[in-house]
């Protein structure tokens, strides 16, 4: 898998300085190999280098089959994390096997996926951009500190570096190890030879500006690269007399890549870079060994292609098999030295009991008893690592924290371990805000555009209450707010207040497609609301049920005389509606946008009383259900959508109470032209996803969509027979700032044209 479409051209243009880029130096020469006796103590150094990186297992697998056997490890980014793993008592082929059923591209994904968020954070992806975010803190705007997350690698580095977790010092290692970080306060190189190993390697790998620095002892941490990305001196002072040195960097850019900011600032950080590897290269003996496997255009994000880094890792340094028979020890010496690294390895391994405490670090103790409640892990329980990722997991996709770490320590001389969550709160949060871009033209006139702003207010009380507003601008004029407040942490209802205020044009269409009217419609709607989320933290789904008052007003400005069969009141029309609301939504796409599976039903139903100015008071019923469900098989998908709606009854100035028409509403009628009360609607669209990587994009799609359904203005006006059909061929993406669209559509009583558009349909 590859990182995030949008993050893989900036990751590669930035020259992802996950660590960074060296030229090629041959090998040094080296002297025969000792006795086993008196062989000499090998360091193994690995460099930084991104996915580069998982090459240095390819190498470690050469060393194991030439019976070289390693005393100490120095490595730095990738090459600490590969180093790390080997260390703690990991052989190569475990690494290799973990490393290849890894999904590369969701271990950096910048949130958890979509099932799991709460239906509330899952609503937002509807109107906003998932990239375009900005907080608000302490009086300035600021950015996300990192541009990917981290989480689940440092979940994965928990997992394989368990057995350590009690170890004073890196030394008690099966194999002693050290890794380089960088102070980025003072641009000092910091050897981290002690303390918590799994977050030693993600401290080494903090690439600033796309992994969030690591805090360390009271340091800011971040990528070793940048002052010691090959280090043999760390090696040497570890007391290697013989040092092999791998060096994975990807070469500089050419003059190509120099047209932009963003590539002559890599450039620039390569450069200065490549002056410490340089220099660590010159300080190599001509006892020592230095491994350049030849990774050709291969880059820092390749994570996909791990299985060909391997290979090639293999391939070089098998090619310096002569060199590495002069270090290698009999069969025996080196059975008995992976024995000893085994025994220190067992004797670690002590398999953990029962939780005996927990408790979270880095939040306002007031915050820990609603976090608690989102854990399934509670004192008392066997430790079980799948329970406490998954809880790791949840509280991730709460969206409040941008470090989810945790730590087994143990309590006193039992067994019991007390379980240690630590946060970090999102520095550039709790006021989050959010931006959504809708552009439309058909290419004759007829286009429009929205603006969409949110924010939102977390954690305004202990209790988790949160503020969300939302300003649209444009086509529509909108403005949404809602207090959601928590009640029962155990059963987690909610209750809500929220208000709704619109203003929007009215078009009326005749059966050629020409408008025949045109007004306003000004719209408020006040609720409240009490709630139950469905499922853990309501990624499930959402009920609520409460009541909603809606005062409106239409008013029409042209009205052409050759509207027929309806007469439009020449002047302002008022009504008032107050009734009972029942909402429920249960959203499990995996994405909001071409979502290759997974299904989203919603439905609104209100019943009450509707009072228009100058008229009797009356019952009415309104609802509104949508349902949406993916099938995906290889890079074929089908969507299906249905919508069916009625509102009875409702005054002649809102007759586009519900309406169709637009790109697959549709497609081949103009926006808002098939209107009416009672509203059935059918789509079925099909998508292959391209195998093209354009970097601002998640994936490229083609396909197409056929369209059925029509609108009533009466009950009686429903008829099979009258349903109208609509039909699209399309080239999609789904970009960062949101759904692309450019389609062919055609409808058989509607028109034959082009379409464009950014946003959703």
């Amino acid at each position: 898998m590859k990182l995030p479409a949008h993050l893989h051209g900036l990751l590669a243009t930035a020259g992802l300085v996950l660590s960074l880029c060296w030229p090629a130096t041959a090998a040094a020469q080296t002297t025969p190999a000792a006795t086993p006796a008196e062989r000499p103590r090998i360091g193994l150094v690995l460099s930084g280098g991104g996915a580069r990186g998982l090459a240095h297992v390819g190498v470690l697998k050469v060393l194991q089959e030439a019976r070289v056997p390693v005393d100490v490890i120095a490595g730095t980014s990738m090459g600490a994390i590969i180093g790390g793993l080997y260390a703690s008592g990991m052989t190569p082929d475990e690494i290799e096997r973990e490393i290849l059923q890894l999904e590369w591209g969701g271990l950096f994904d910048s949130r958890e996926p979509r099932q799991l968020l709460s239906q509330r954070r899952k609503e937002e992806d509807f109107l906003l951009s998932p990239v375009l975010r900005l907080g608000f803190r302490d009086g300035e705007f600021r950015l996300p500190s990192g541009a990917v997350s981290t989480r689940a690698l440092e979940t994965m580095l928990r997992r394989y570096t368990l057995p350590a977790r009690h170890l004073a010092t890196f030394d008690g290692l099966p194999t002693p190890f050290r890794a380089v970080a960088t102070d980025m306060e003072t641009g000092e190189a910091v050897v981290l030879d002690q303390g918590d190993l799994a977050g030693a390697l993600r401290a080494s790998m903090s690439v600033p500006g796309f992994f969030s620095p690591l805090e360390w002892d009271g340091r800011i941490l971040g990528d070793g690269g940048l002052v010691n990305n090959l280090p043999v001196d760390v090696a040497r002072r570890m007391g290697a007399d013989v040092v092999i040195a791998v060096n994975i960097g990807t070469p500089l850019a050419g003059r190509d890549s120099l047209v932009s900011l963003l590539g002559i600032t890599a450039q620039m950080v390569n450069i200065l870079t490549e002056q410490n590897v340089k220099a660590s290269i010159a300080s190599l003996k001509p006892t020592d060994l230095l491994l350049q496997p030849d990774l050709g255009k291969l880059t820092a994000t390749d994570f996909d292609r791990a299985e060909e880094l391997v290979r090639i890792g293999t391939d070089g340094a098998l090619a310096a098999r002569q060199a590495l028979a002069r270090l290698a020890v009999s069969p025996d010496a080196y059975r008995q030295w992976r024995a000893q690294r085994q025994a220190v390895f067992d004797q670690q391994l002590v398999h953990a009991g029962h939780i005996g405490a927990m408790r979270f670090e880095g939040v306002d103790p007031a915050q820990t008893e609603r976090l608690s409640e989102l854990m399934d892990t509670e004192p008392g329980q066997a430790v079980d690592l799948a329970r406490i990722e998954t809880d790791l997991q949840r509280l991730a996709a709460t969206g409040d924290y941008e470090q989810i770490d945790y730590r087994l320590q143990r309590l006193g001389s039992s067994r019991n371990e007390e379980l240690i969550v630590s946060l970090q709160e999102n520095r550039w949060g709790p006021n989050y805000f959010r931006v959504g871009l809708d552009l439309r033209t058909d290419f004759d006139g007829q286009g429009a555009f929205n603006l969409r702003i949110s924010h939102n207010r977390h954690w305004i009380n202990s209790r988790g209450a949160e503020w969300r507003n939302r300003l649209q601008l444009g086509e529509t004029l909108g403005a949404f707010t809602e207090f959601y407040q928590p009640i029962n942490i155990a059963d987690d209802w909610f209750v809500a207040a929220w208000a709704d205020a619109e203003l929007k044009r009215i078009d009326l269409f005749d059966q050629s497609g020409n408008a025949v009217a045109i007004g306003k419609r000004r719209g408020l709607r006040v609720g409240a609301d009490v709630g139950w989320p469905l499922g853990l933290q309501g990624n499930v789904g959402e009920l609520r049920a409460g009541l909603v008052v809606w005062a409106r007003r239409a008013t029409p400005e042209i009205v052409s005389d050759r509207l027929v069969g309806l007469r439009l009141p020449t002047g302002t029309q008022r009504w008032q509606e107050a009734g009972l609301r029942l909402a429920f939504v249960s959203d499990q796409l995996d994405y909001a946008n071409f979502p290759s599976r997974g299904h989203r039903l919603n439905a609104e139903l209100i019943h009450g009383r509707l009072r228009e100015l100058g008229s009797t008071t009356r019952d009415f019923v309104r609802l509104d259900s949508q349902f949406t469900a993916a099938y995906t098989r290889d890079v074929h998908t089908l969507n299906l959508g249905l919508r069916l709606a009625l509102a009875n009854p409702v005054p002649v100035g809102a007759i586009d109470e519900f309406s169709l028409g637009g790109f697959q509403r549709l497609s081949g009628y103009r926006v808002g032209q098939v209107s009416g009360n009672y509203l059935a609607f059918g789509r079925l669209t099909y998508y292959r996803r391209m195998p093209w990587d354009v970097g601002v994009a998640r994936a490229l799609f083609l396909g197409g969509s056929l369209e059925v359904g029509n609108a009533w203005v009466r009950r009686d006006d429903i008829s099979a027979r009258r349903l109208r059909v609509g039909s699209s061929l399309f080239l999609g993406a789904d970009t960062g700032v949101g759904p692309f669209y450019l389609g062919l559509v055609h409808a058989p009583k509607g028109y034959t044209g082009l379409y464009l558009l950014l946003g959703r349909p």
